[in-house]
């Protein structure tokens, strides 16, 4: 309806997953490499657990594209499976004719193919999404399947994708034995206010748009409060901000088109309704909406399948982020990562470590860097062995000292030097750094101390919880 007004190829903000629309902002790239990082160097089952539209489904079709060519993937999208059903769909995955076979005889038959898909070189991964709508006992059947191996090697690894549910589920003392072998838990958060005008202007350019940004930043604000960040309201309330737009014949949208879509959406304002003018001019963007859309549905243009036309080409241009500054490093989950939900109350202090040397109490380092600074705070805390979690800034898969040196003055600047510790990290091949704040003498402590991070820090990073 409004493609050809803003010049795109296609509507841009579908809500059914397509990968080219994928979003590597907010931690869901970091997310991406963490898993398939975490595929090839671990053993054990992964959960990533997100609130309904936070963008589970398309993380999980975006590593199916990513895997390498020796993993062959299983993705069950129907949760509901009863125990026997899903060894069913897996044995039909794996290719096996087991029609009428008993339980026992099914799992037999797949541990014979596993094995022999090992010894080719494949690695078989079984993708579970809305994983916590799945029954107890057919959770329970996915460990007995993980546990198949061949001799020290496991022959299956599982993803399991669920909101927070499925943290519940888990906490149910009949599946400890399944929780204990979940080793890595991502968790996805809903785009802060700064980045969703980045997510959204992404997703205009992946669709063909040429333009500059057509969001106003009232229509952002008013985009952030009532979706709550959450991808898929987001993309909901944009696609009807637009269609408002394109009946009062404007390229820009204003907070009157978003109240439009939100009217439509029958989501009510966040905050005190704006002046009379602002709400006269909306409550007519909205009549026109609902009209023109009743207009559109009854005389849309069909193609000889029966589909909307949509132009079929389309270009993915991400623009830079400006959740932070460029030297402070992007925000990102590790494989190494225990990731919380709510906070609990009334956290433990903070563990007592002794702040490392700094150029005001030590002659000797006068002349060291602020970098070398809280690289040896962060050995020094290490070494200890006091601390069993901090809060993780961001992390960087190649040590750029220059950008970090940026971040730490600005950080004693804010009289918060001495919660910086630098610790080295491996991924893959290459020698890297996280960035951490605090020290905590447990993970729910660190939950609990993320409420109190400077909000400069809360606004610019994606925080994760690390555990030592």
């Amino acid at each position: 309806m409004y493609l050809e007004h803003f010049g795109l190829n296609e509507p841009p903000f579908r809500i059914t997953p397509v990968t080219v629309f994928f979003f590597s902002g907010a931690n869901r790239g970091e997310i991406l490499d963490a898993l398939i990082y975490s595929l090839s160097e671990a053993e054990g089952i992964i959960k990533v657990s997100g609130e309904v539209g936070s963008g589970k489904t398309m993380l999980c079709r975006m590593l199916l594209e990513r895997l390498p060519k020796h993993y062959e993937t299983i993705y069950l999208a129907n949760p509901s499976l009863s125990r026997e059903e899903m060894l069913y769909a897996i044995a039909d995955a794996l290719g096996l004719d087991i029609d009428g076979e008993r339980v026992g005889v099914i799992m037999q038959s797949i541990q014979k193919k596993l094995e022999e898909k090992a010894r080719e070189g494949k690695r078989v991964v079984v993708l579970v999404d809305e994983a916590h709508a799945m029954p107890l006992d057919t959770l329970e059947e996915l460990r007995l399947l993980y546990n198949l191996q061949s001799g020290n090697a496991k022959l299956l690894q599982i993803i399991l994708f669920g909101q927070p549910e499925l943290n519940d589920k888990l906490a149910q003392p009949n599946m400890r034995q399944l929780k204990d072998r979940i080793v890595h838990h991502f968790n996805m958060q809903p785009l802060s206010r700064n980045i969703l005008e980045n997510y959204m202007m992404f997703r205009m350019r992946a669709a063909g748009y040429r333009g500059p940004s057509v969001f106003s930043p009232n229509a952002v604000k008013l985009i952030a409060d009532a979706s709550s960040g959450l991808m898929r309201r987001v993309n909901i309330l944009a696609d009807k901000s637009l269609l408002a737009a394109f009946v009062e014949d404007t390229h820009n949208i204003e907070a009157r088109h978003v109240l439009a879509a939100m009217r439509d959406c029958e989501i009510k304002p966040p905050r005190p309704m704006p002046d009379k003018k602002l709400l006269i001019s909306s409550a007519a963007a909205a009549l026109l909406l609902t009209g023109l859309t009743t207009w559109w549905m009854l005389n849309r243009p069909q193609a000889e399948d029966g589909k909307q036309k949509t132009g079929d080409q389309y270009a993915a241009i991400a623009p830079a982020d400006k959740a932070a500054p460029e030297e402070l490093g992007m925000a990102s989950d590790a494989p190494k990562l225990a990731a919380g939900n709510a906070p609990l109350a009334a956290p433990p202090a903070p563990v007592a470590i002794p702040p490392a040397p700094t150029a005001s109490s030590s002659p000797a380092l006068d002349k060291s860097s602020l970098f070398d600074q809280r690289m040896a705070a962060g050995k020094q805390l290490l070494e200890q062995k006091k601390a069993v979690a901090s809060i993780q800034l961001f992390y960087k898969d190649e040590i750029q000292k220059a950008r970090i040196e940026n971040f730490l003055r600005r950080a004693s600047g804010m009289g918060k030097l001495s919660e910086i510790y630098l610790i080295p990290a491996k991924f893959g091949s290459k020698d890297g750094l996280r960035v951490l704040y605090g020290a905590y003498p447990s993970v729910d402590a660190a939950r609990n101390a993320v409420n109190d991070l400077p909000k400069r820090y809360q606004e610019a990073f994606t925080i994760s919880i690390y555990t030592f």
